[in-house]
């Protein structure tokens, strides 16, 4: 007999690792302690001046009190679809191949709802930020997660799926920069991912969350710019890391007509899209606030290299990304038989420091912790101190 409490989807989700270092984080912030947070990938910079000024302008207005667009109000699409082609070439409908949603967690939630079936199988690598894994299992689709120490395995793992595998994978869902791994890749990359998918008639979804997160000169691709890709694909972009607009919760999915189609069909059913001065004031952040995102950009980059400095400082190197906002660090030798998530709970304990444990992020993100670029060069560096004299005395 089944569990009276317990609901048919809701069974299929593990705890929540991250659930367990927040609740220590807010106990230990009550007592009085000084946690400094590396754990969530919040972004804790303000919102452009005069998207905030737009965003009160068109809030006195009661015109935009009412339903709104599930689809996005035309003009923001509009804008969108000028970013594409200033940044990246790309030519884009506004009318059927953009969309807004409601964050990027909204478009590939609702958009694996709308476009897999029951047993689909869905590729992504491993480790994964967690909607890419429990999404597809939610929407009952089958979650094939593939390694990905780089992306030349990646590819070759792919390759060997589509020619020994008993089902072909009906999507691929990848996300670079990567979450956590701040894998990055460039357009020959995509171009073969492309390919692949194309010769074995799979989709892709590209979660480009971090579109604008590339460091030391580098600009990551979108999959968008390889010839052909619309036939088969959709890229979804995010205001939240690249104009500090993560609680404004705005979004776009933005390729394959088909799948637009789809998602505007399904999102229909469900909302009525983000509050109209929202959308509004979007819009002027993709008009005017370009420059923002490159500010945005240098400063994670330079609390990444104070991060970096101060952890090989302390005894424990790591490799630098070149993109996300992200540092994904293998646990010190000493430490790794206890797991990452009891790792992360003596790291809080005992330095004050909380991270990310690998484990939140799949079986094969155990024996990492994730470090997010969310504190300032001060406090990191507060926090360097108290690491090196935790791994020198533990």
């Amino acid at each position: 007999m089944s569990d009276p409490d317990q609901f048919y989807r809701i069974a299929k989700l593990p705890p929540y690792v991250f659930a367990v270092i927040n609740e220590m984080k807010a106990k230990m912030r009550a007592a009085g302690k000084d946690v400094v947070d590396f754990g969530m990938g919040n972004p804790d910079g303000s919102t452009p001046q005069v998207v905030i000024d737009k965003l009160c302008e068109a809030a006195q207005q009661s015109k935009n009190h009412r339903y709104s667009m599930s689809r996005g109000i035309p003009q923001l699409r509009l804008e969108i679809v000028k970013r594409y082609q200033r940044n990246y070439g790309v030519e884009l409908d506004p009318e059927t191949e953009a969309i807004v949603t409601i964050g990027a967690k909204d478009a590939l939630a609702h958009l694996l709802f709308a476009i897999i079936a029951p047993g689909d199988v869905v590729v992504s690598p491993n480790p994964a930020y967690p909607i890419h894994q429990y999404g597809v299992i939610m929407a009952e689709g089958e979650a094939c997660m593939l390694p990905m120490p780089n992306p030349e395995t990646f590819l070759q793992g792919l390759e060997d799926i589509y020619n020994k595998g008993v089902l072909k994978p009906k999507v691929l869902l990848i996300s670079f920069p990567h979450n956590p791994t701040t894998t990055c890749v460039d357009l020959n990359f995509m171009k073969e991912i492309v390919r692949l998918a194309q010769l074995n008639g799979s989709l892709i979804v590209h979660d480009f969350a971090y579109a604008d997160l590339g460091f030391d000169g580098y600009k990551p691709p979108s999959i968008l710019e390889v010839p052909g890709a619309k036939d088969i694909a959709v890229e979804i972009f995010s205001m939240s890391k690249s104009y500090n607009m993560a609680g404004w919760r705005v979004g776009y999915c933005l390729g394959n007509k088909r799948m637009i189609h789809a998602l505007g069909r399904i999102k229909s059913y469900l909302d009525y899209g983000t509050f109209q001065p929202i959308q509004i004031a979007s819009i002027i952040a993709l008009r005017e606030c370009e420059e923002s995102t490159t500010e945005i950009r240098d400063l994670y980059q330079e609390r990444r290299d104070v991060l970096l400095e101060g952890m090989a400082a302390a005894g424990w190197p790591c490799e630098k990304p070149r993109g996300s906002m992200f540092l994904w660090a293998p646990i010190p030798e000493k430490f790794r038989n206890l797991g990452s998530l009891e790792f992360a709970k003596l790291l809080m304990e005992k330095a004050l420091i909380a991270v990310s444990p690998g484990i939140g992020f799949g079986p094969l993100g155990e024996g990492y912790v994730r470090f997010s670029f969310i504190e300032n060069s001060h406090r990191t560096r507060q926090a360097m101190r108290e690491l090196k004299l935790f791994l020198r005395t533990a």
